[in-house]
């Protein structure tokens, strides 16, 4: 369907783009063909189907640079709790679940999404094969990955570094039956990465094997990076370095490379990430939930000149919430009150994600020849009233219940408040039974974790 979306606020990007009012933005298939004023546009595209946007800014889709959709199946419970979330429930539970399981997390995942505004989305995470159909099914645009280790990881919890090639070989397997079965699907909707967890889950025998499969298949690269003190002190412990370069020697730092968190990274850290071109997938929100603000120094990276894109990470899919968190965290942490500025919150959700997955020219902002990867935000709420700097009221008030539309490749995944690719009553069913089914499961796998009983519906 060609589209000839009028009268809105049209924000082409960030701190460099352009803010036009009375605008007009012009789809044919999947392509941005104008954007302009509405009065230059609808005399040339009087055949195209018209939207209103009267009271709307269009904006370009944010692209959540980090996440793990199927985590989920924690929410509400590990941002409270004073343990390491990641190996005592984020890894157990991820096995103990299965794919319908993982499938119905992971659609959860892509709904909120979408009411959140992004139309992007790479998640690294385990079994995905299994599960990878039910979001292409969504119509977003993903870069998908196995996120693969050496490291037995459910023993960590014990304070059990244990390097295994059979453990490993498992998951290398469902990375390149991921790449074959997914990437490239729907016309280059879908693509694949190789993903290492993080480095003190890695030999470098696995980052060897990694770096083979994404020379094999032509595939960029993610990983988790000092995103923990423990990470820190086992990579010190087995190599003697710290995580940046860990895998700097390893042949594992590139500008292929986008690498979640840097929360315990070293000014010589980042030194070396910025000269190797590596981005920075920054997730300012999940990081200050469990007390302290754990996630990196934004501005210092930024000041590097390192590319630093915006990520969710687990538990949620809210873009805003993580601009709103990211703008506020990191003033405090600058003590500028001044910067981040909106503008640059902005670019780090749209742009700049563009930037970390080698998309630059087709993605992260509107501009003619670029993908219609679109969202519609409605302005005519007490929290977007009044308005006088749209960029400082979308990054500091706006909300997922802003989002009135979404369109991905020229397609609306939701239209006038509704998603359009999916049941949503179904998907909250379906997420919430699963829910029930995969804690029940992780208590009778590793009775050892304390476990709580999510209720039926």
């Amino acid at each position: 369907m060609d589209v000839l979306i009028k009268n809105a606020t049209v924000v082409t990007g960030g701190a460099t783009g352009e803010i036009i009012n009375d605008g007009a933005l012009a789809v044919q298939g999947d392509t941005i063909v104008a954007v302009g004023k509405t009065s230059d546009l609808e005399s040339v595209y009087q055949t195209f189907t018209v939207i209103d946007g009267t009271g709307k800014a269009i904006l370009p889709g944010f692209i959540n640079s980090h996440t793990h959709t199927v985590l989920n199946v924690l929410r509400g419970t590990v941002e409270d709790m004073e343990v390491d979330s990641v190996y005592m429930y984020m890894t157990p539970i991820t096995f103990a679940m299965n794919d319908d399981e993982r499938s119905a997390l992971a659609a959860l995942s892509c709904a909120e999404a979408i009411r959140s505004g992004s139309t992007t989305l790479v998640d690294p995470g385990r079994f995905v094969p299994g599960y990878a159909q039910t979001m292409v099914d969504t119509g977003l645009r993903l870069y998908l990955s196995e996120t693969c280790v050496d490291a037995v990881t459910t023993k960590i919890r014990l304070g059990i570094y244990e390097y295994s090639h059979e453990w490993g070989q498992d998951f290398l397997k469902r990375a390149v039956a991921l790449a074959e079965e997914f990437h490239g699907q729907g016309n280059g909707r879908i693509q694949c990465q190789i993903a290492a967890h993080a480095p003190d889950n890695c030999s470098p025998w696995m980052l060897a094997e990694l770096n083979d499969l994404s020379q094999t298949y032509g595939l960029r690269r993610t990983t988790h990076l000092a995103q923990s003190v423990g990470e820190v002190e086992q990579v010190r412990k087995f190599a003697g370095v710290t995580p940046a370069e860990y895998l700097r020697d390893n042949d594992w730092l590139g500008d292929d490379v986008l690498a979640a968190h840097w929360s315990h990274c070293t000014e010589s850290d980042i030194e070396i990430l910025a000269e190797s071109g590596v981005h920075i997938a920054h997730c300012p929100a999940s990081g200050s939930r469990g007390g302290f603000h754990r996630a990196a120094n934004m501005l210092s990276i930024v000041d590097a000149g390192v590319n630093v894109a915006l990520g969710t990470d687990n538990m949620s899919e809210d873009m805003f919430d993580a601009m709103k968190i990211g703008i506020a965290l990191n003033r405090g942490k600058r003590g500028d009150r001044a910067r981040p500025t909106p503008g640059e919150m902005l670019d780090a959700a749209t742009i700049n994600g563009a930037k970390a997955l080698g998309r630059e020219a087709d993605l992260g902002s509107l501009k003619v020849g670029k993908h219609a990867d679109i969202v519609m935000v409605n302005l005519r709420t007490p929290n977007m009233t009044p308005v006088i700097n749209l960029l400082s009221n979308l990054v500091h008030y706006g909300q997922a219940g802003n989002v009135e539309a979404v369109m991905v490749a020229g397609r609306f995944l939701m239209q006038d408040g509704e998603l359009t690719t999916m049941n949503e009553q179904d998907v909250l069913r379906h997420a919430q039974e699963a829910t029930v089914s995969a804690w029940g499961r992780l208590s009778e796998i590793y009775p050892d974790i304390p476990a709580l009983q999510p209720p039926d519906w």
